[in-house]
């Protein structure tokens, strides 16, 4: 009878340790994405009194402050992530696009690329002269975060180098977790710049995203 009893409450403590773990795990869970979402509300454009978050202008063309603050009176457009590169004070919103109207306000998500999420090749490109022209001073070994509402990851630059614009293979599928930078080459250029500069940062095993969807596109 007392073995019983003991076998019956040493049970009933791993059923409460194991519903106690899957709550922390839950609220923790909650806690993450509640603060993901906070993170990109800070790039949405101004709505109910609240500003967006203004990007370091420092190394930032006139022309491309006047368009930024332009972008922000047209329709806002949905904040897929945050791209942060902390040396270099790098902080922009990562939307859907290639476009003029979206790279006024942040960097885009390259068309058939993989999602933020997954573990493609993630194209993403940016404007010369406003958030990518700080990449002019990145070194291999750079560190990149990327978050999402499923949650952050981490990349390590490999390399990078100077393609022509119909060099489109850079964004092949990689044959691992892979995030590539692209932005117009020289950085500071008169005119449509002949080149394009590529970073190619692959994704760290500490700072791998919650969703693991592989394969490329949308």
């Amino acid at each position: 009878m007392k073995r019983m009893s003991f076998t019956l409450a040493a049970e009933g403590f791993v059923w409460v340790l194991a519903i106690v773990t899957l709550g922390t795990w839950a609220v923790l869970r909650i806690d993450e994405r509640v603060s993901a979402r906070q993170q990109l509300d800070r790039f949405a454009a101004a709505r109910d009194g609240r500003a967006q978050a203004s990007p370091d202008f420092t190394l930032w063309s006139p022309h491309a402050i006047d368009a930024w603050r332009s972008a922000l009176k047209r329709p806002d457009r949905p904040t897929l992530g945050v791209l942060r590169i902390a040396r270099l004070g790098v902080e922009a919103p990562i939307l859907e696009g290639t476009d003029d109207a979206t790279l006024d306000r942040g960097v885009g998500h390259i068309e058939d690329t993989a999602r933020l999420d997954s573990n493609g090749n993630v194209g993403i490109a940016g404007h010369r002269d406003s958030f990518f022209r700080a990449l002019k001073d990145i070194a291999v070994g750079e560190t990149i975060g990327v978050e999402t509402l499923s949650g952050s990851a981490t990349y390590r630059v490999e390399r990078t180098w100077l393609v022509q614009p119909e060099d489109v293979w850079v964004l092949d599928p990689t044959p691992s977790a892979a995030i590539t930078l692209v932005t117009c080459y020289p950085f500071y250029y008169s005119g449509s710049a002949p080149q394009r500069f590529i970073v190619r940062a692959e994704r760290t095993g500490g700072g791998q995203a919650t969703a693991t969807r592989s394969n490329q596109g949308s």
